[in-house]
This record gives C-alpha cells, sequence and structure tokens, in this order.
C-alpha cells in the first residue's frame, strides 16, 4: 500500500499558492477560492495546518531575545584580534633600495 496521495488540479494550485494564502499576499477571489477549498480538503487543511504552526513558530522565534550572557559570549567569539609583525631587511630601506 503506498503513502502518496493523488491530488487534484485543485490541491496543486491551493498548495502552490499556500503561502500567498497564509500572508493574504493574493487577490481576494482567489484568496476565497484556496480557503474554499482548503476547507473542503482533508489533505490540503493537514499541509495548510503544518504550514502555519510552522510559519509562527519561525515568526516566535524571531521575535525572542537571546539572554544577556549568551549574546556576550557570542561577542566575544567573533572578536579578532590582529597583531602586526614588522620585519626589517637588513641592507635595504624601505623602497627596497640597497643602503648605502
Amino acid at each position: 500500500m503506498s503513502d502518496e496521495i493523488n491530488l487534484g488540479p485543485d490541491c496543486q494550485s491551493a498548495l502552490e499558492n499556500l503561502y500567498l494564502f497564509l500572508d493574504h499576499e493574493m487577490a481576494e477571489g482567489d484568496w476565497d477560492a484556496v480557503h474554499a477549498h482548503i476547507a473542503d480538503c482533508a489533505p490540503c487543511l493537514t499541509q495548510f495546518d503544518v504550514e502555519r504552526i510552522v510559519k509562527e513558530l519561525v515568526s516566535r522565534s524571531c521575535r525572542e531575545k537571546a539572554p544577556e550572557v549568551l549574546r556576550a559570549k557570542v561577542l566575544t567569539s567573533i572578536r579578532t584580534t590582529v597583531t602586526y609583525t614588522r620585519t626589517d631587511v637588513v641592507g635595504t630601506d624601505a623602497r627596497g633600495e640597497t643602503d648605502a
């Protein structure tokens, strides 16, 4: 028995436009059509719920601030100390010419 579900053209269209639907970034008539389809189609409703939950989790995690101790540790670990070493070559000046 296969776990694959055959989706019809309405499902294909609804799922292709799922993010536009979630973000209310589609024309009202198109939004209404996707909404009606999702309300009547269990596989699409399931996929909609999964995507909605993921979107909410991402949104929530972007709002939360890291603890100050963690922030300080991260900043400390990304600081770079640069050390310059000057080396003089005996017998030449700064332009590379031989000393007289």
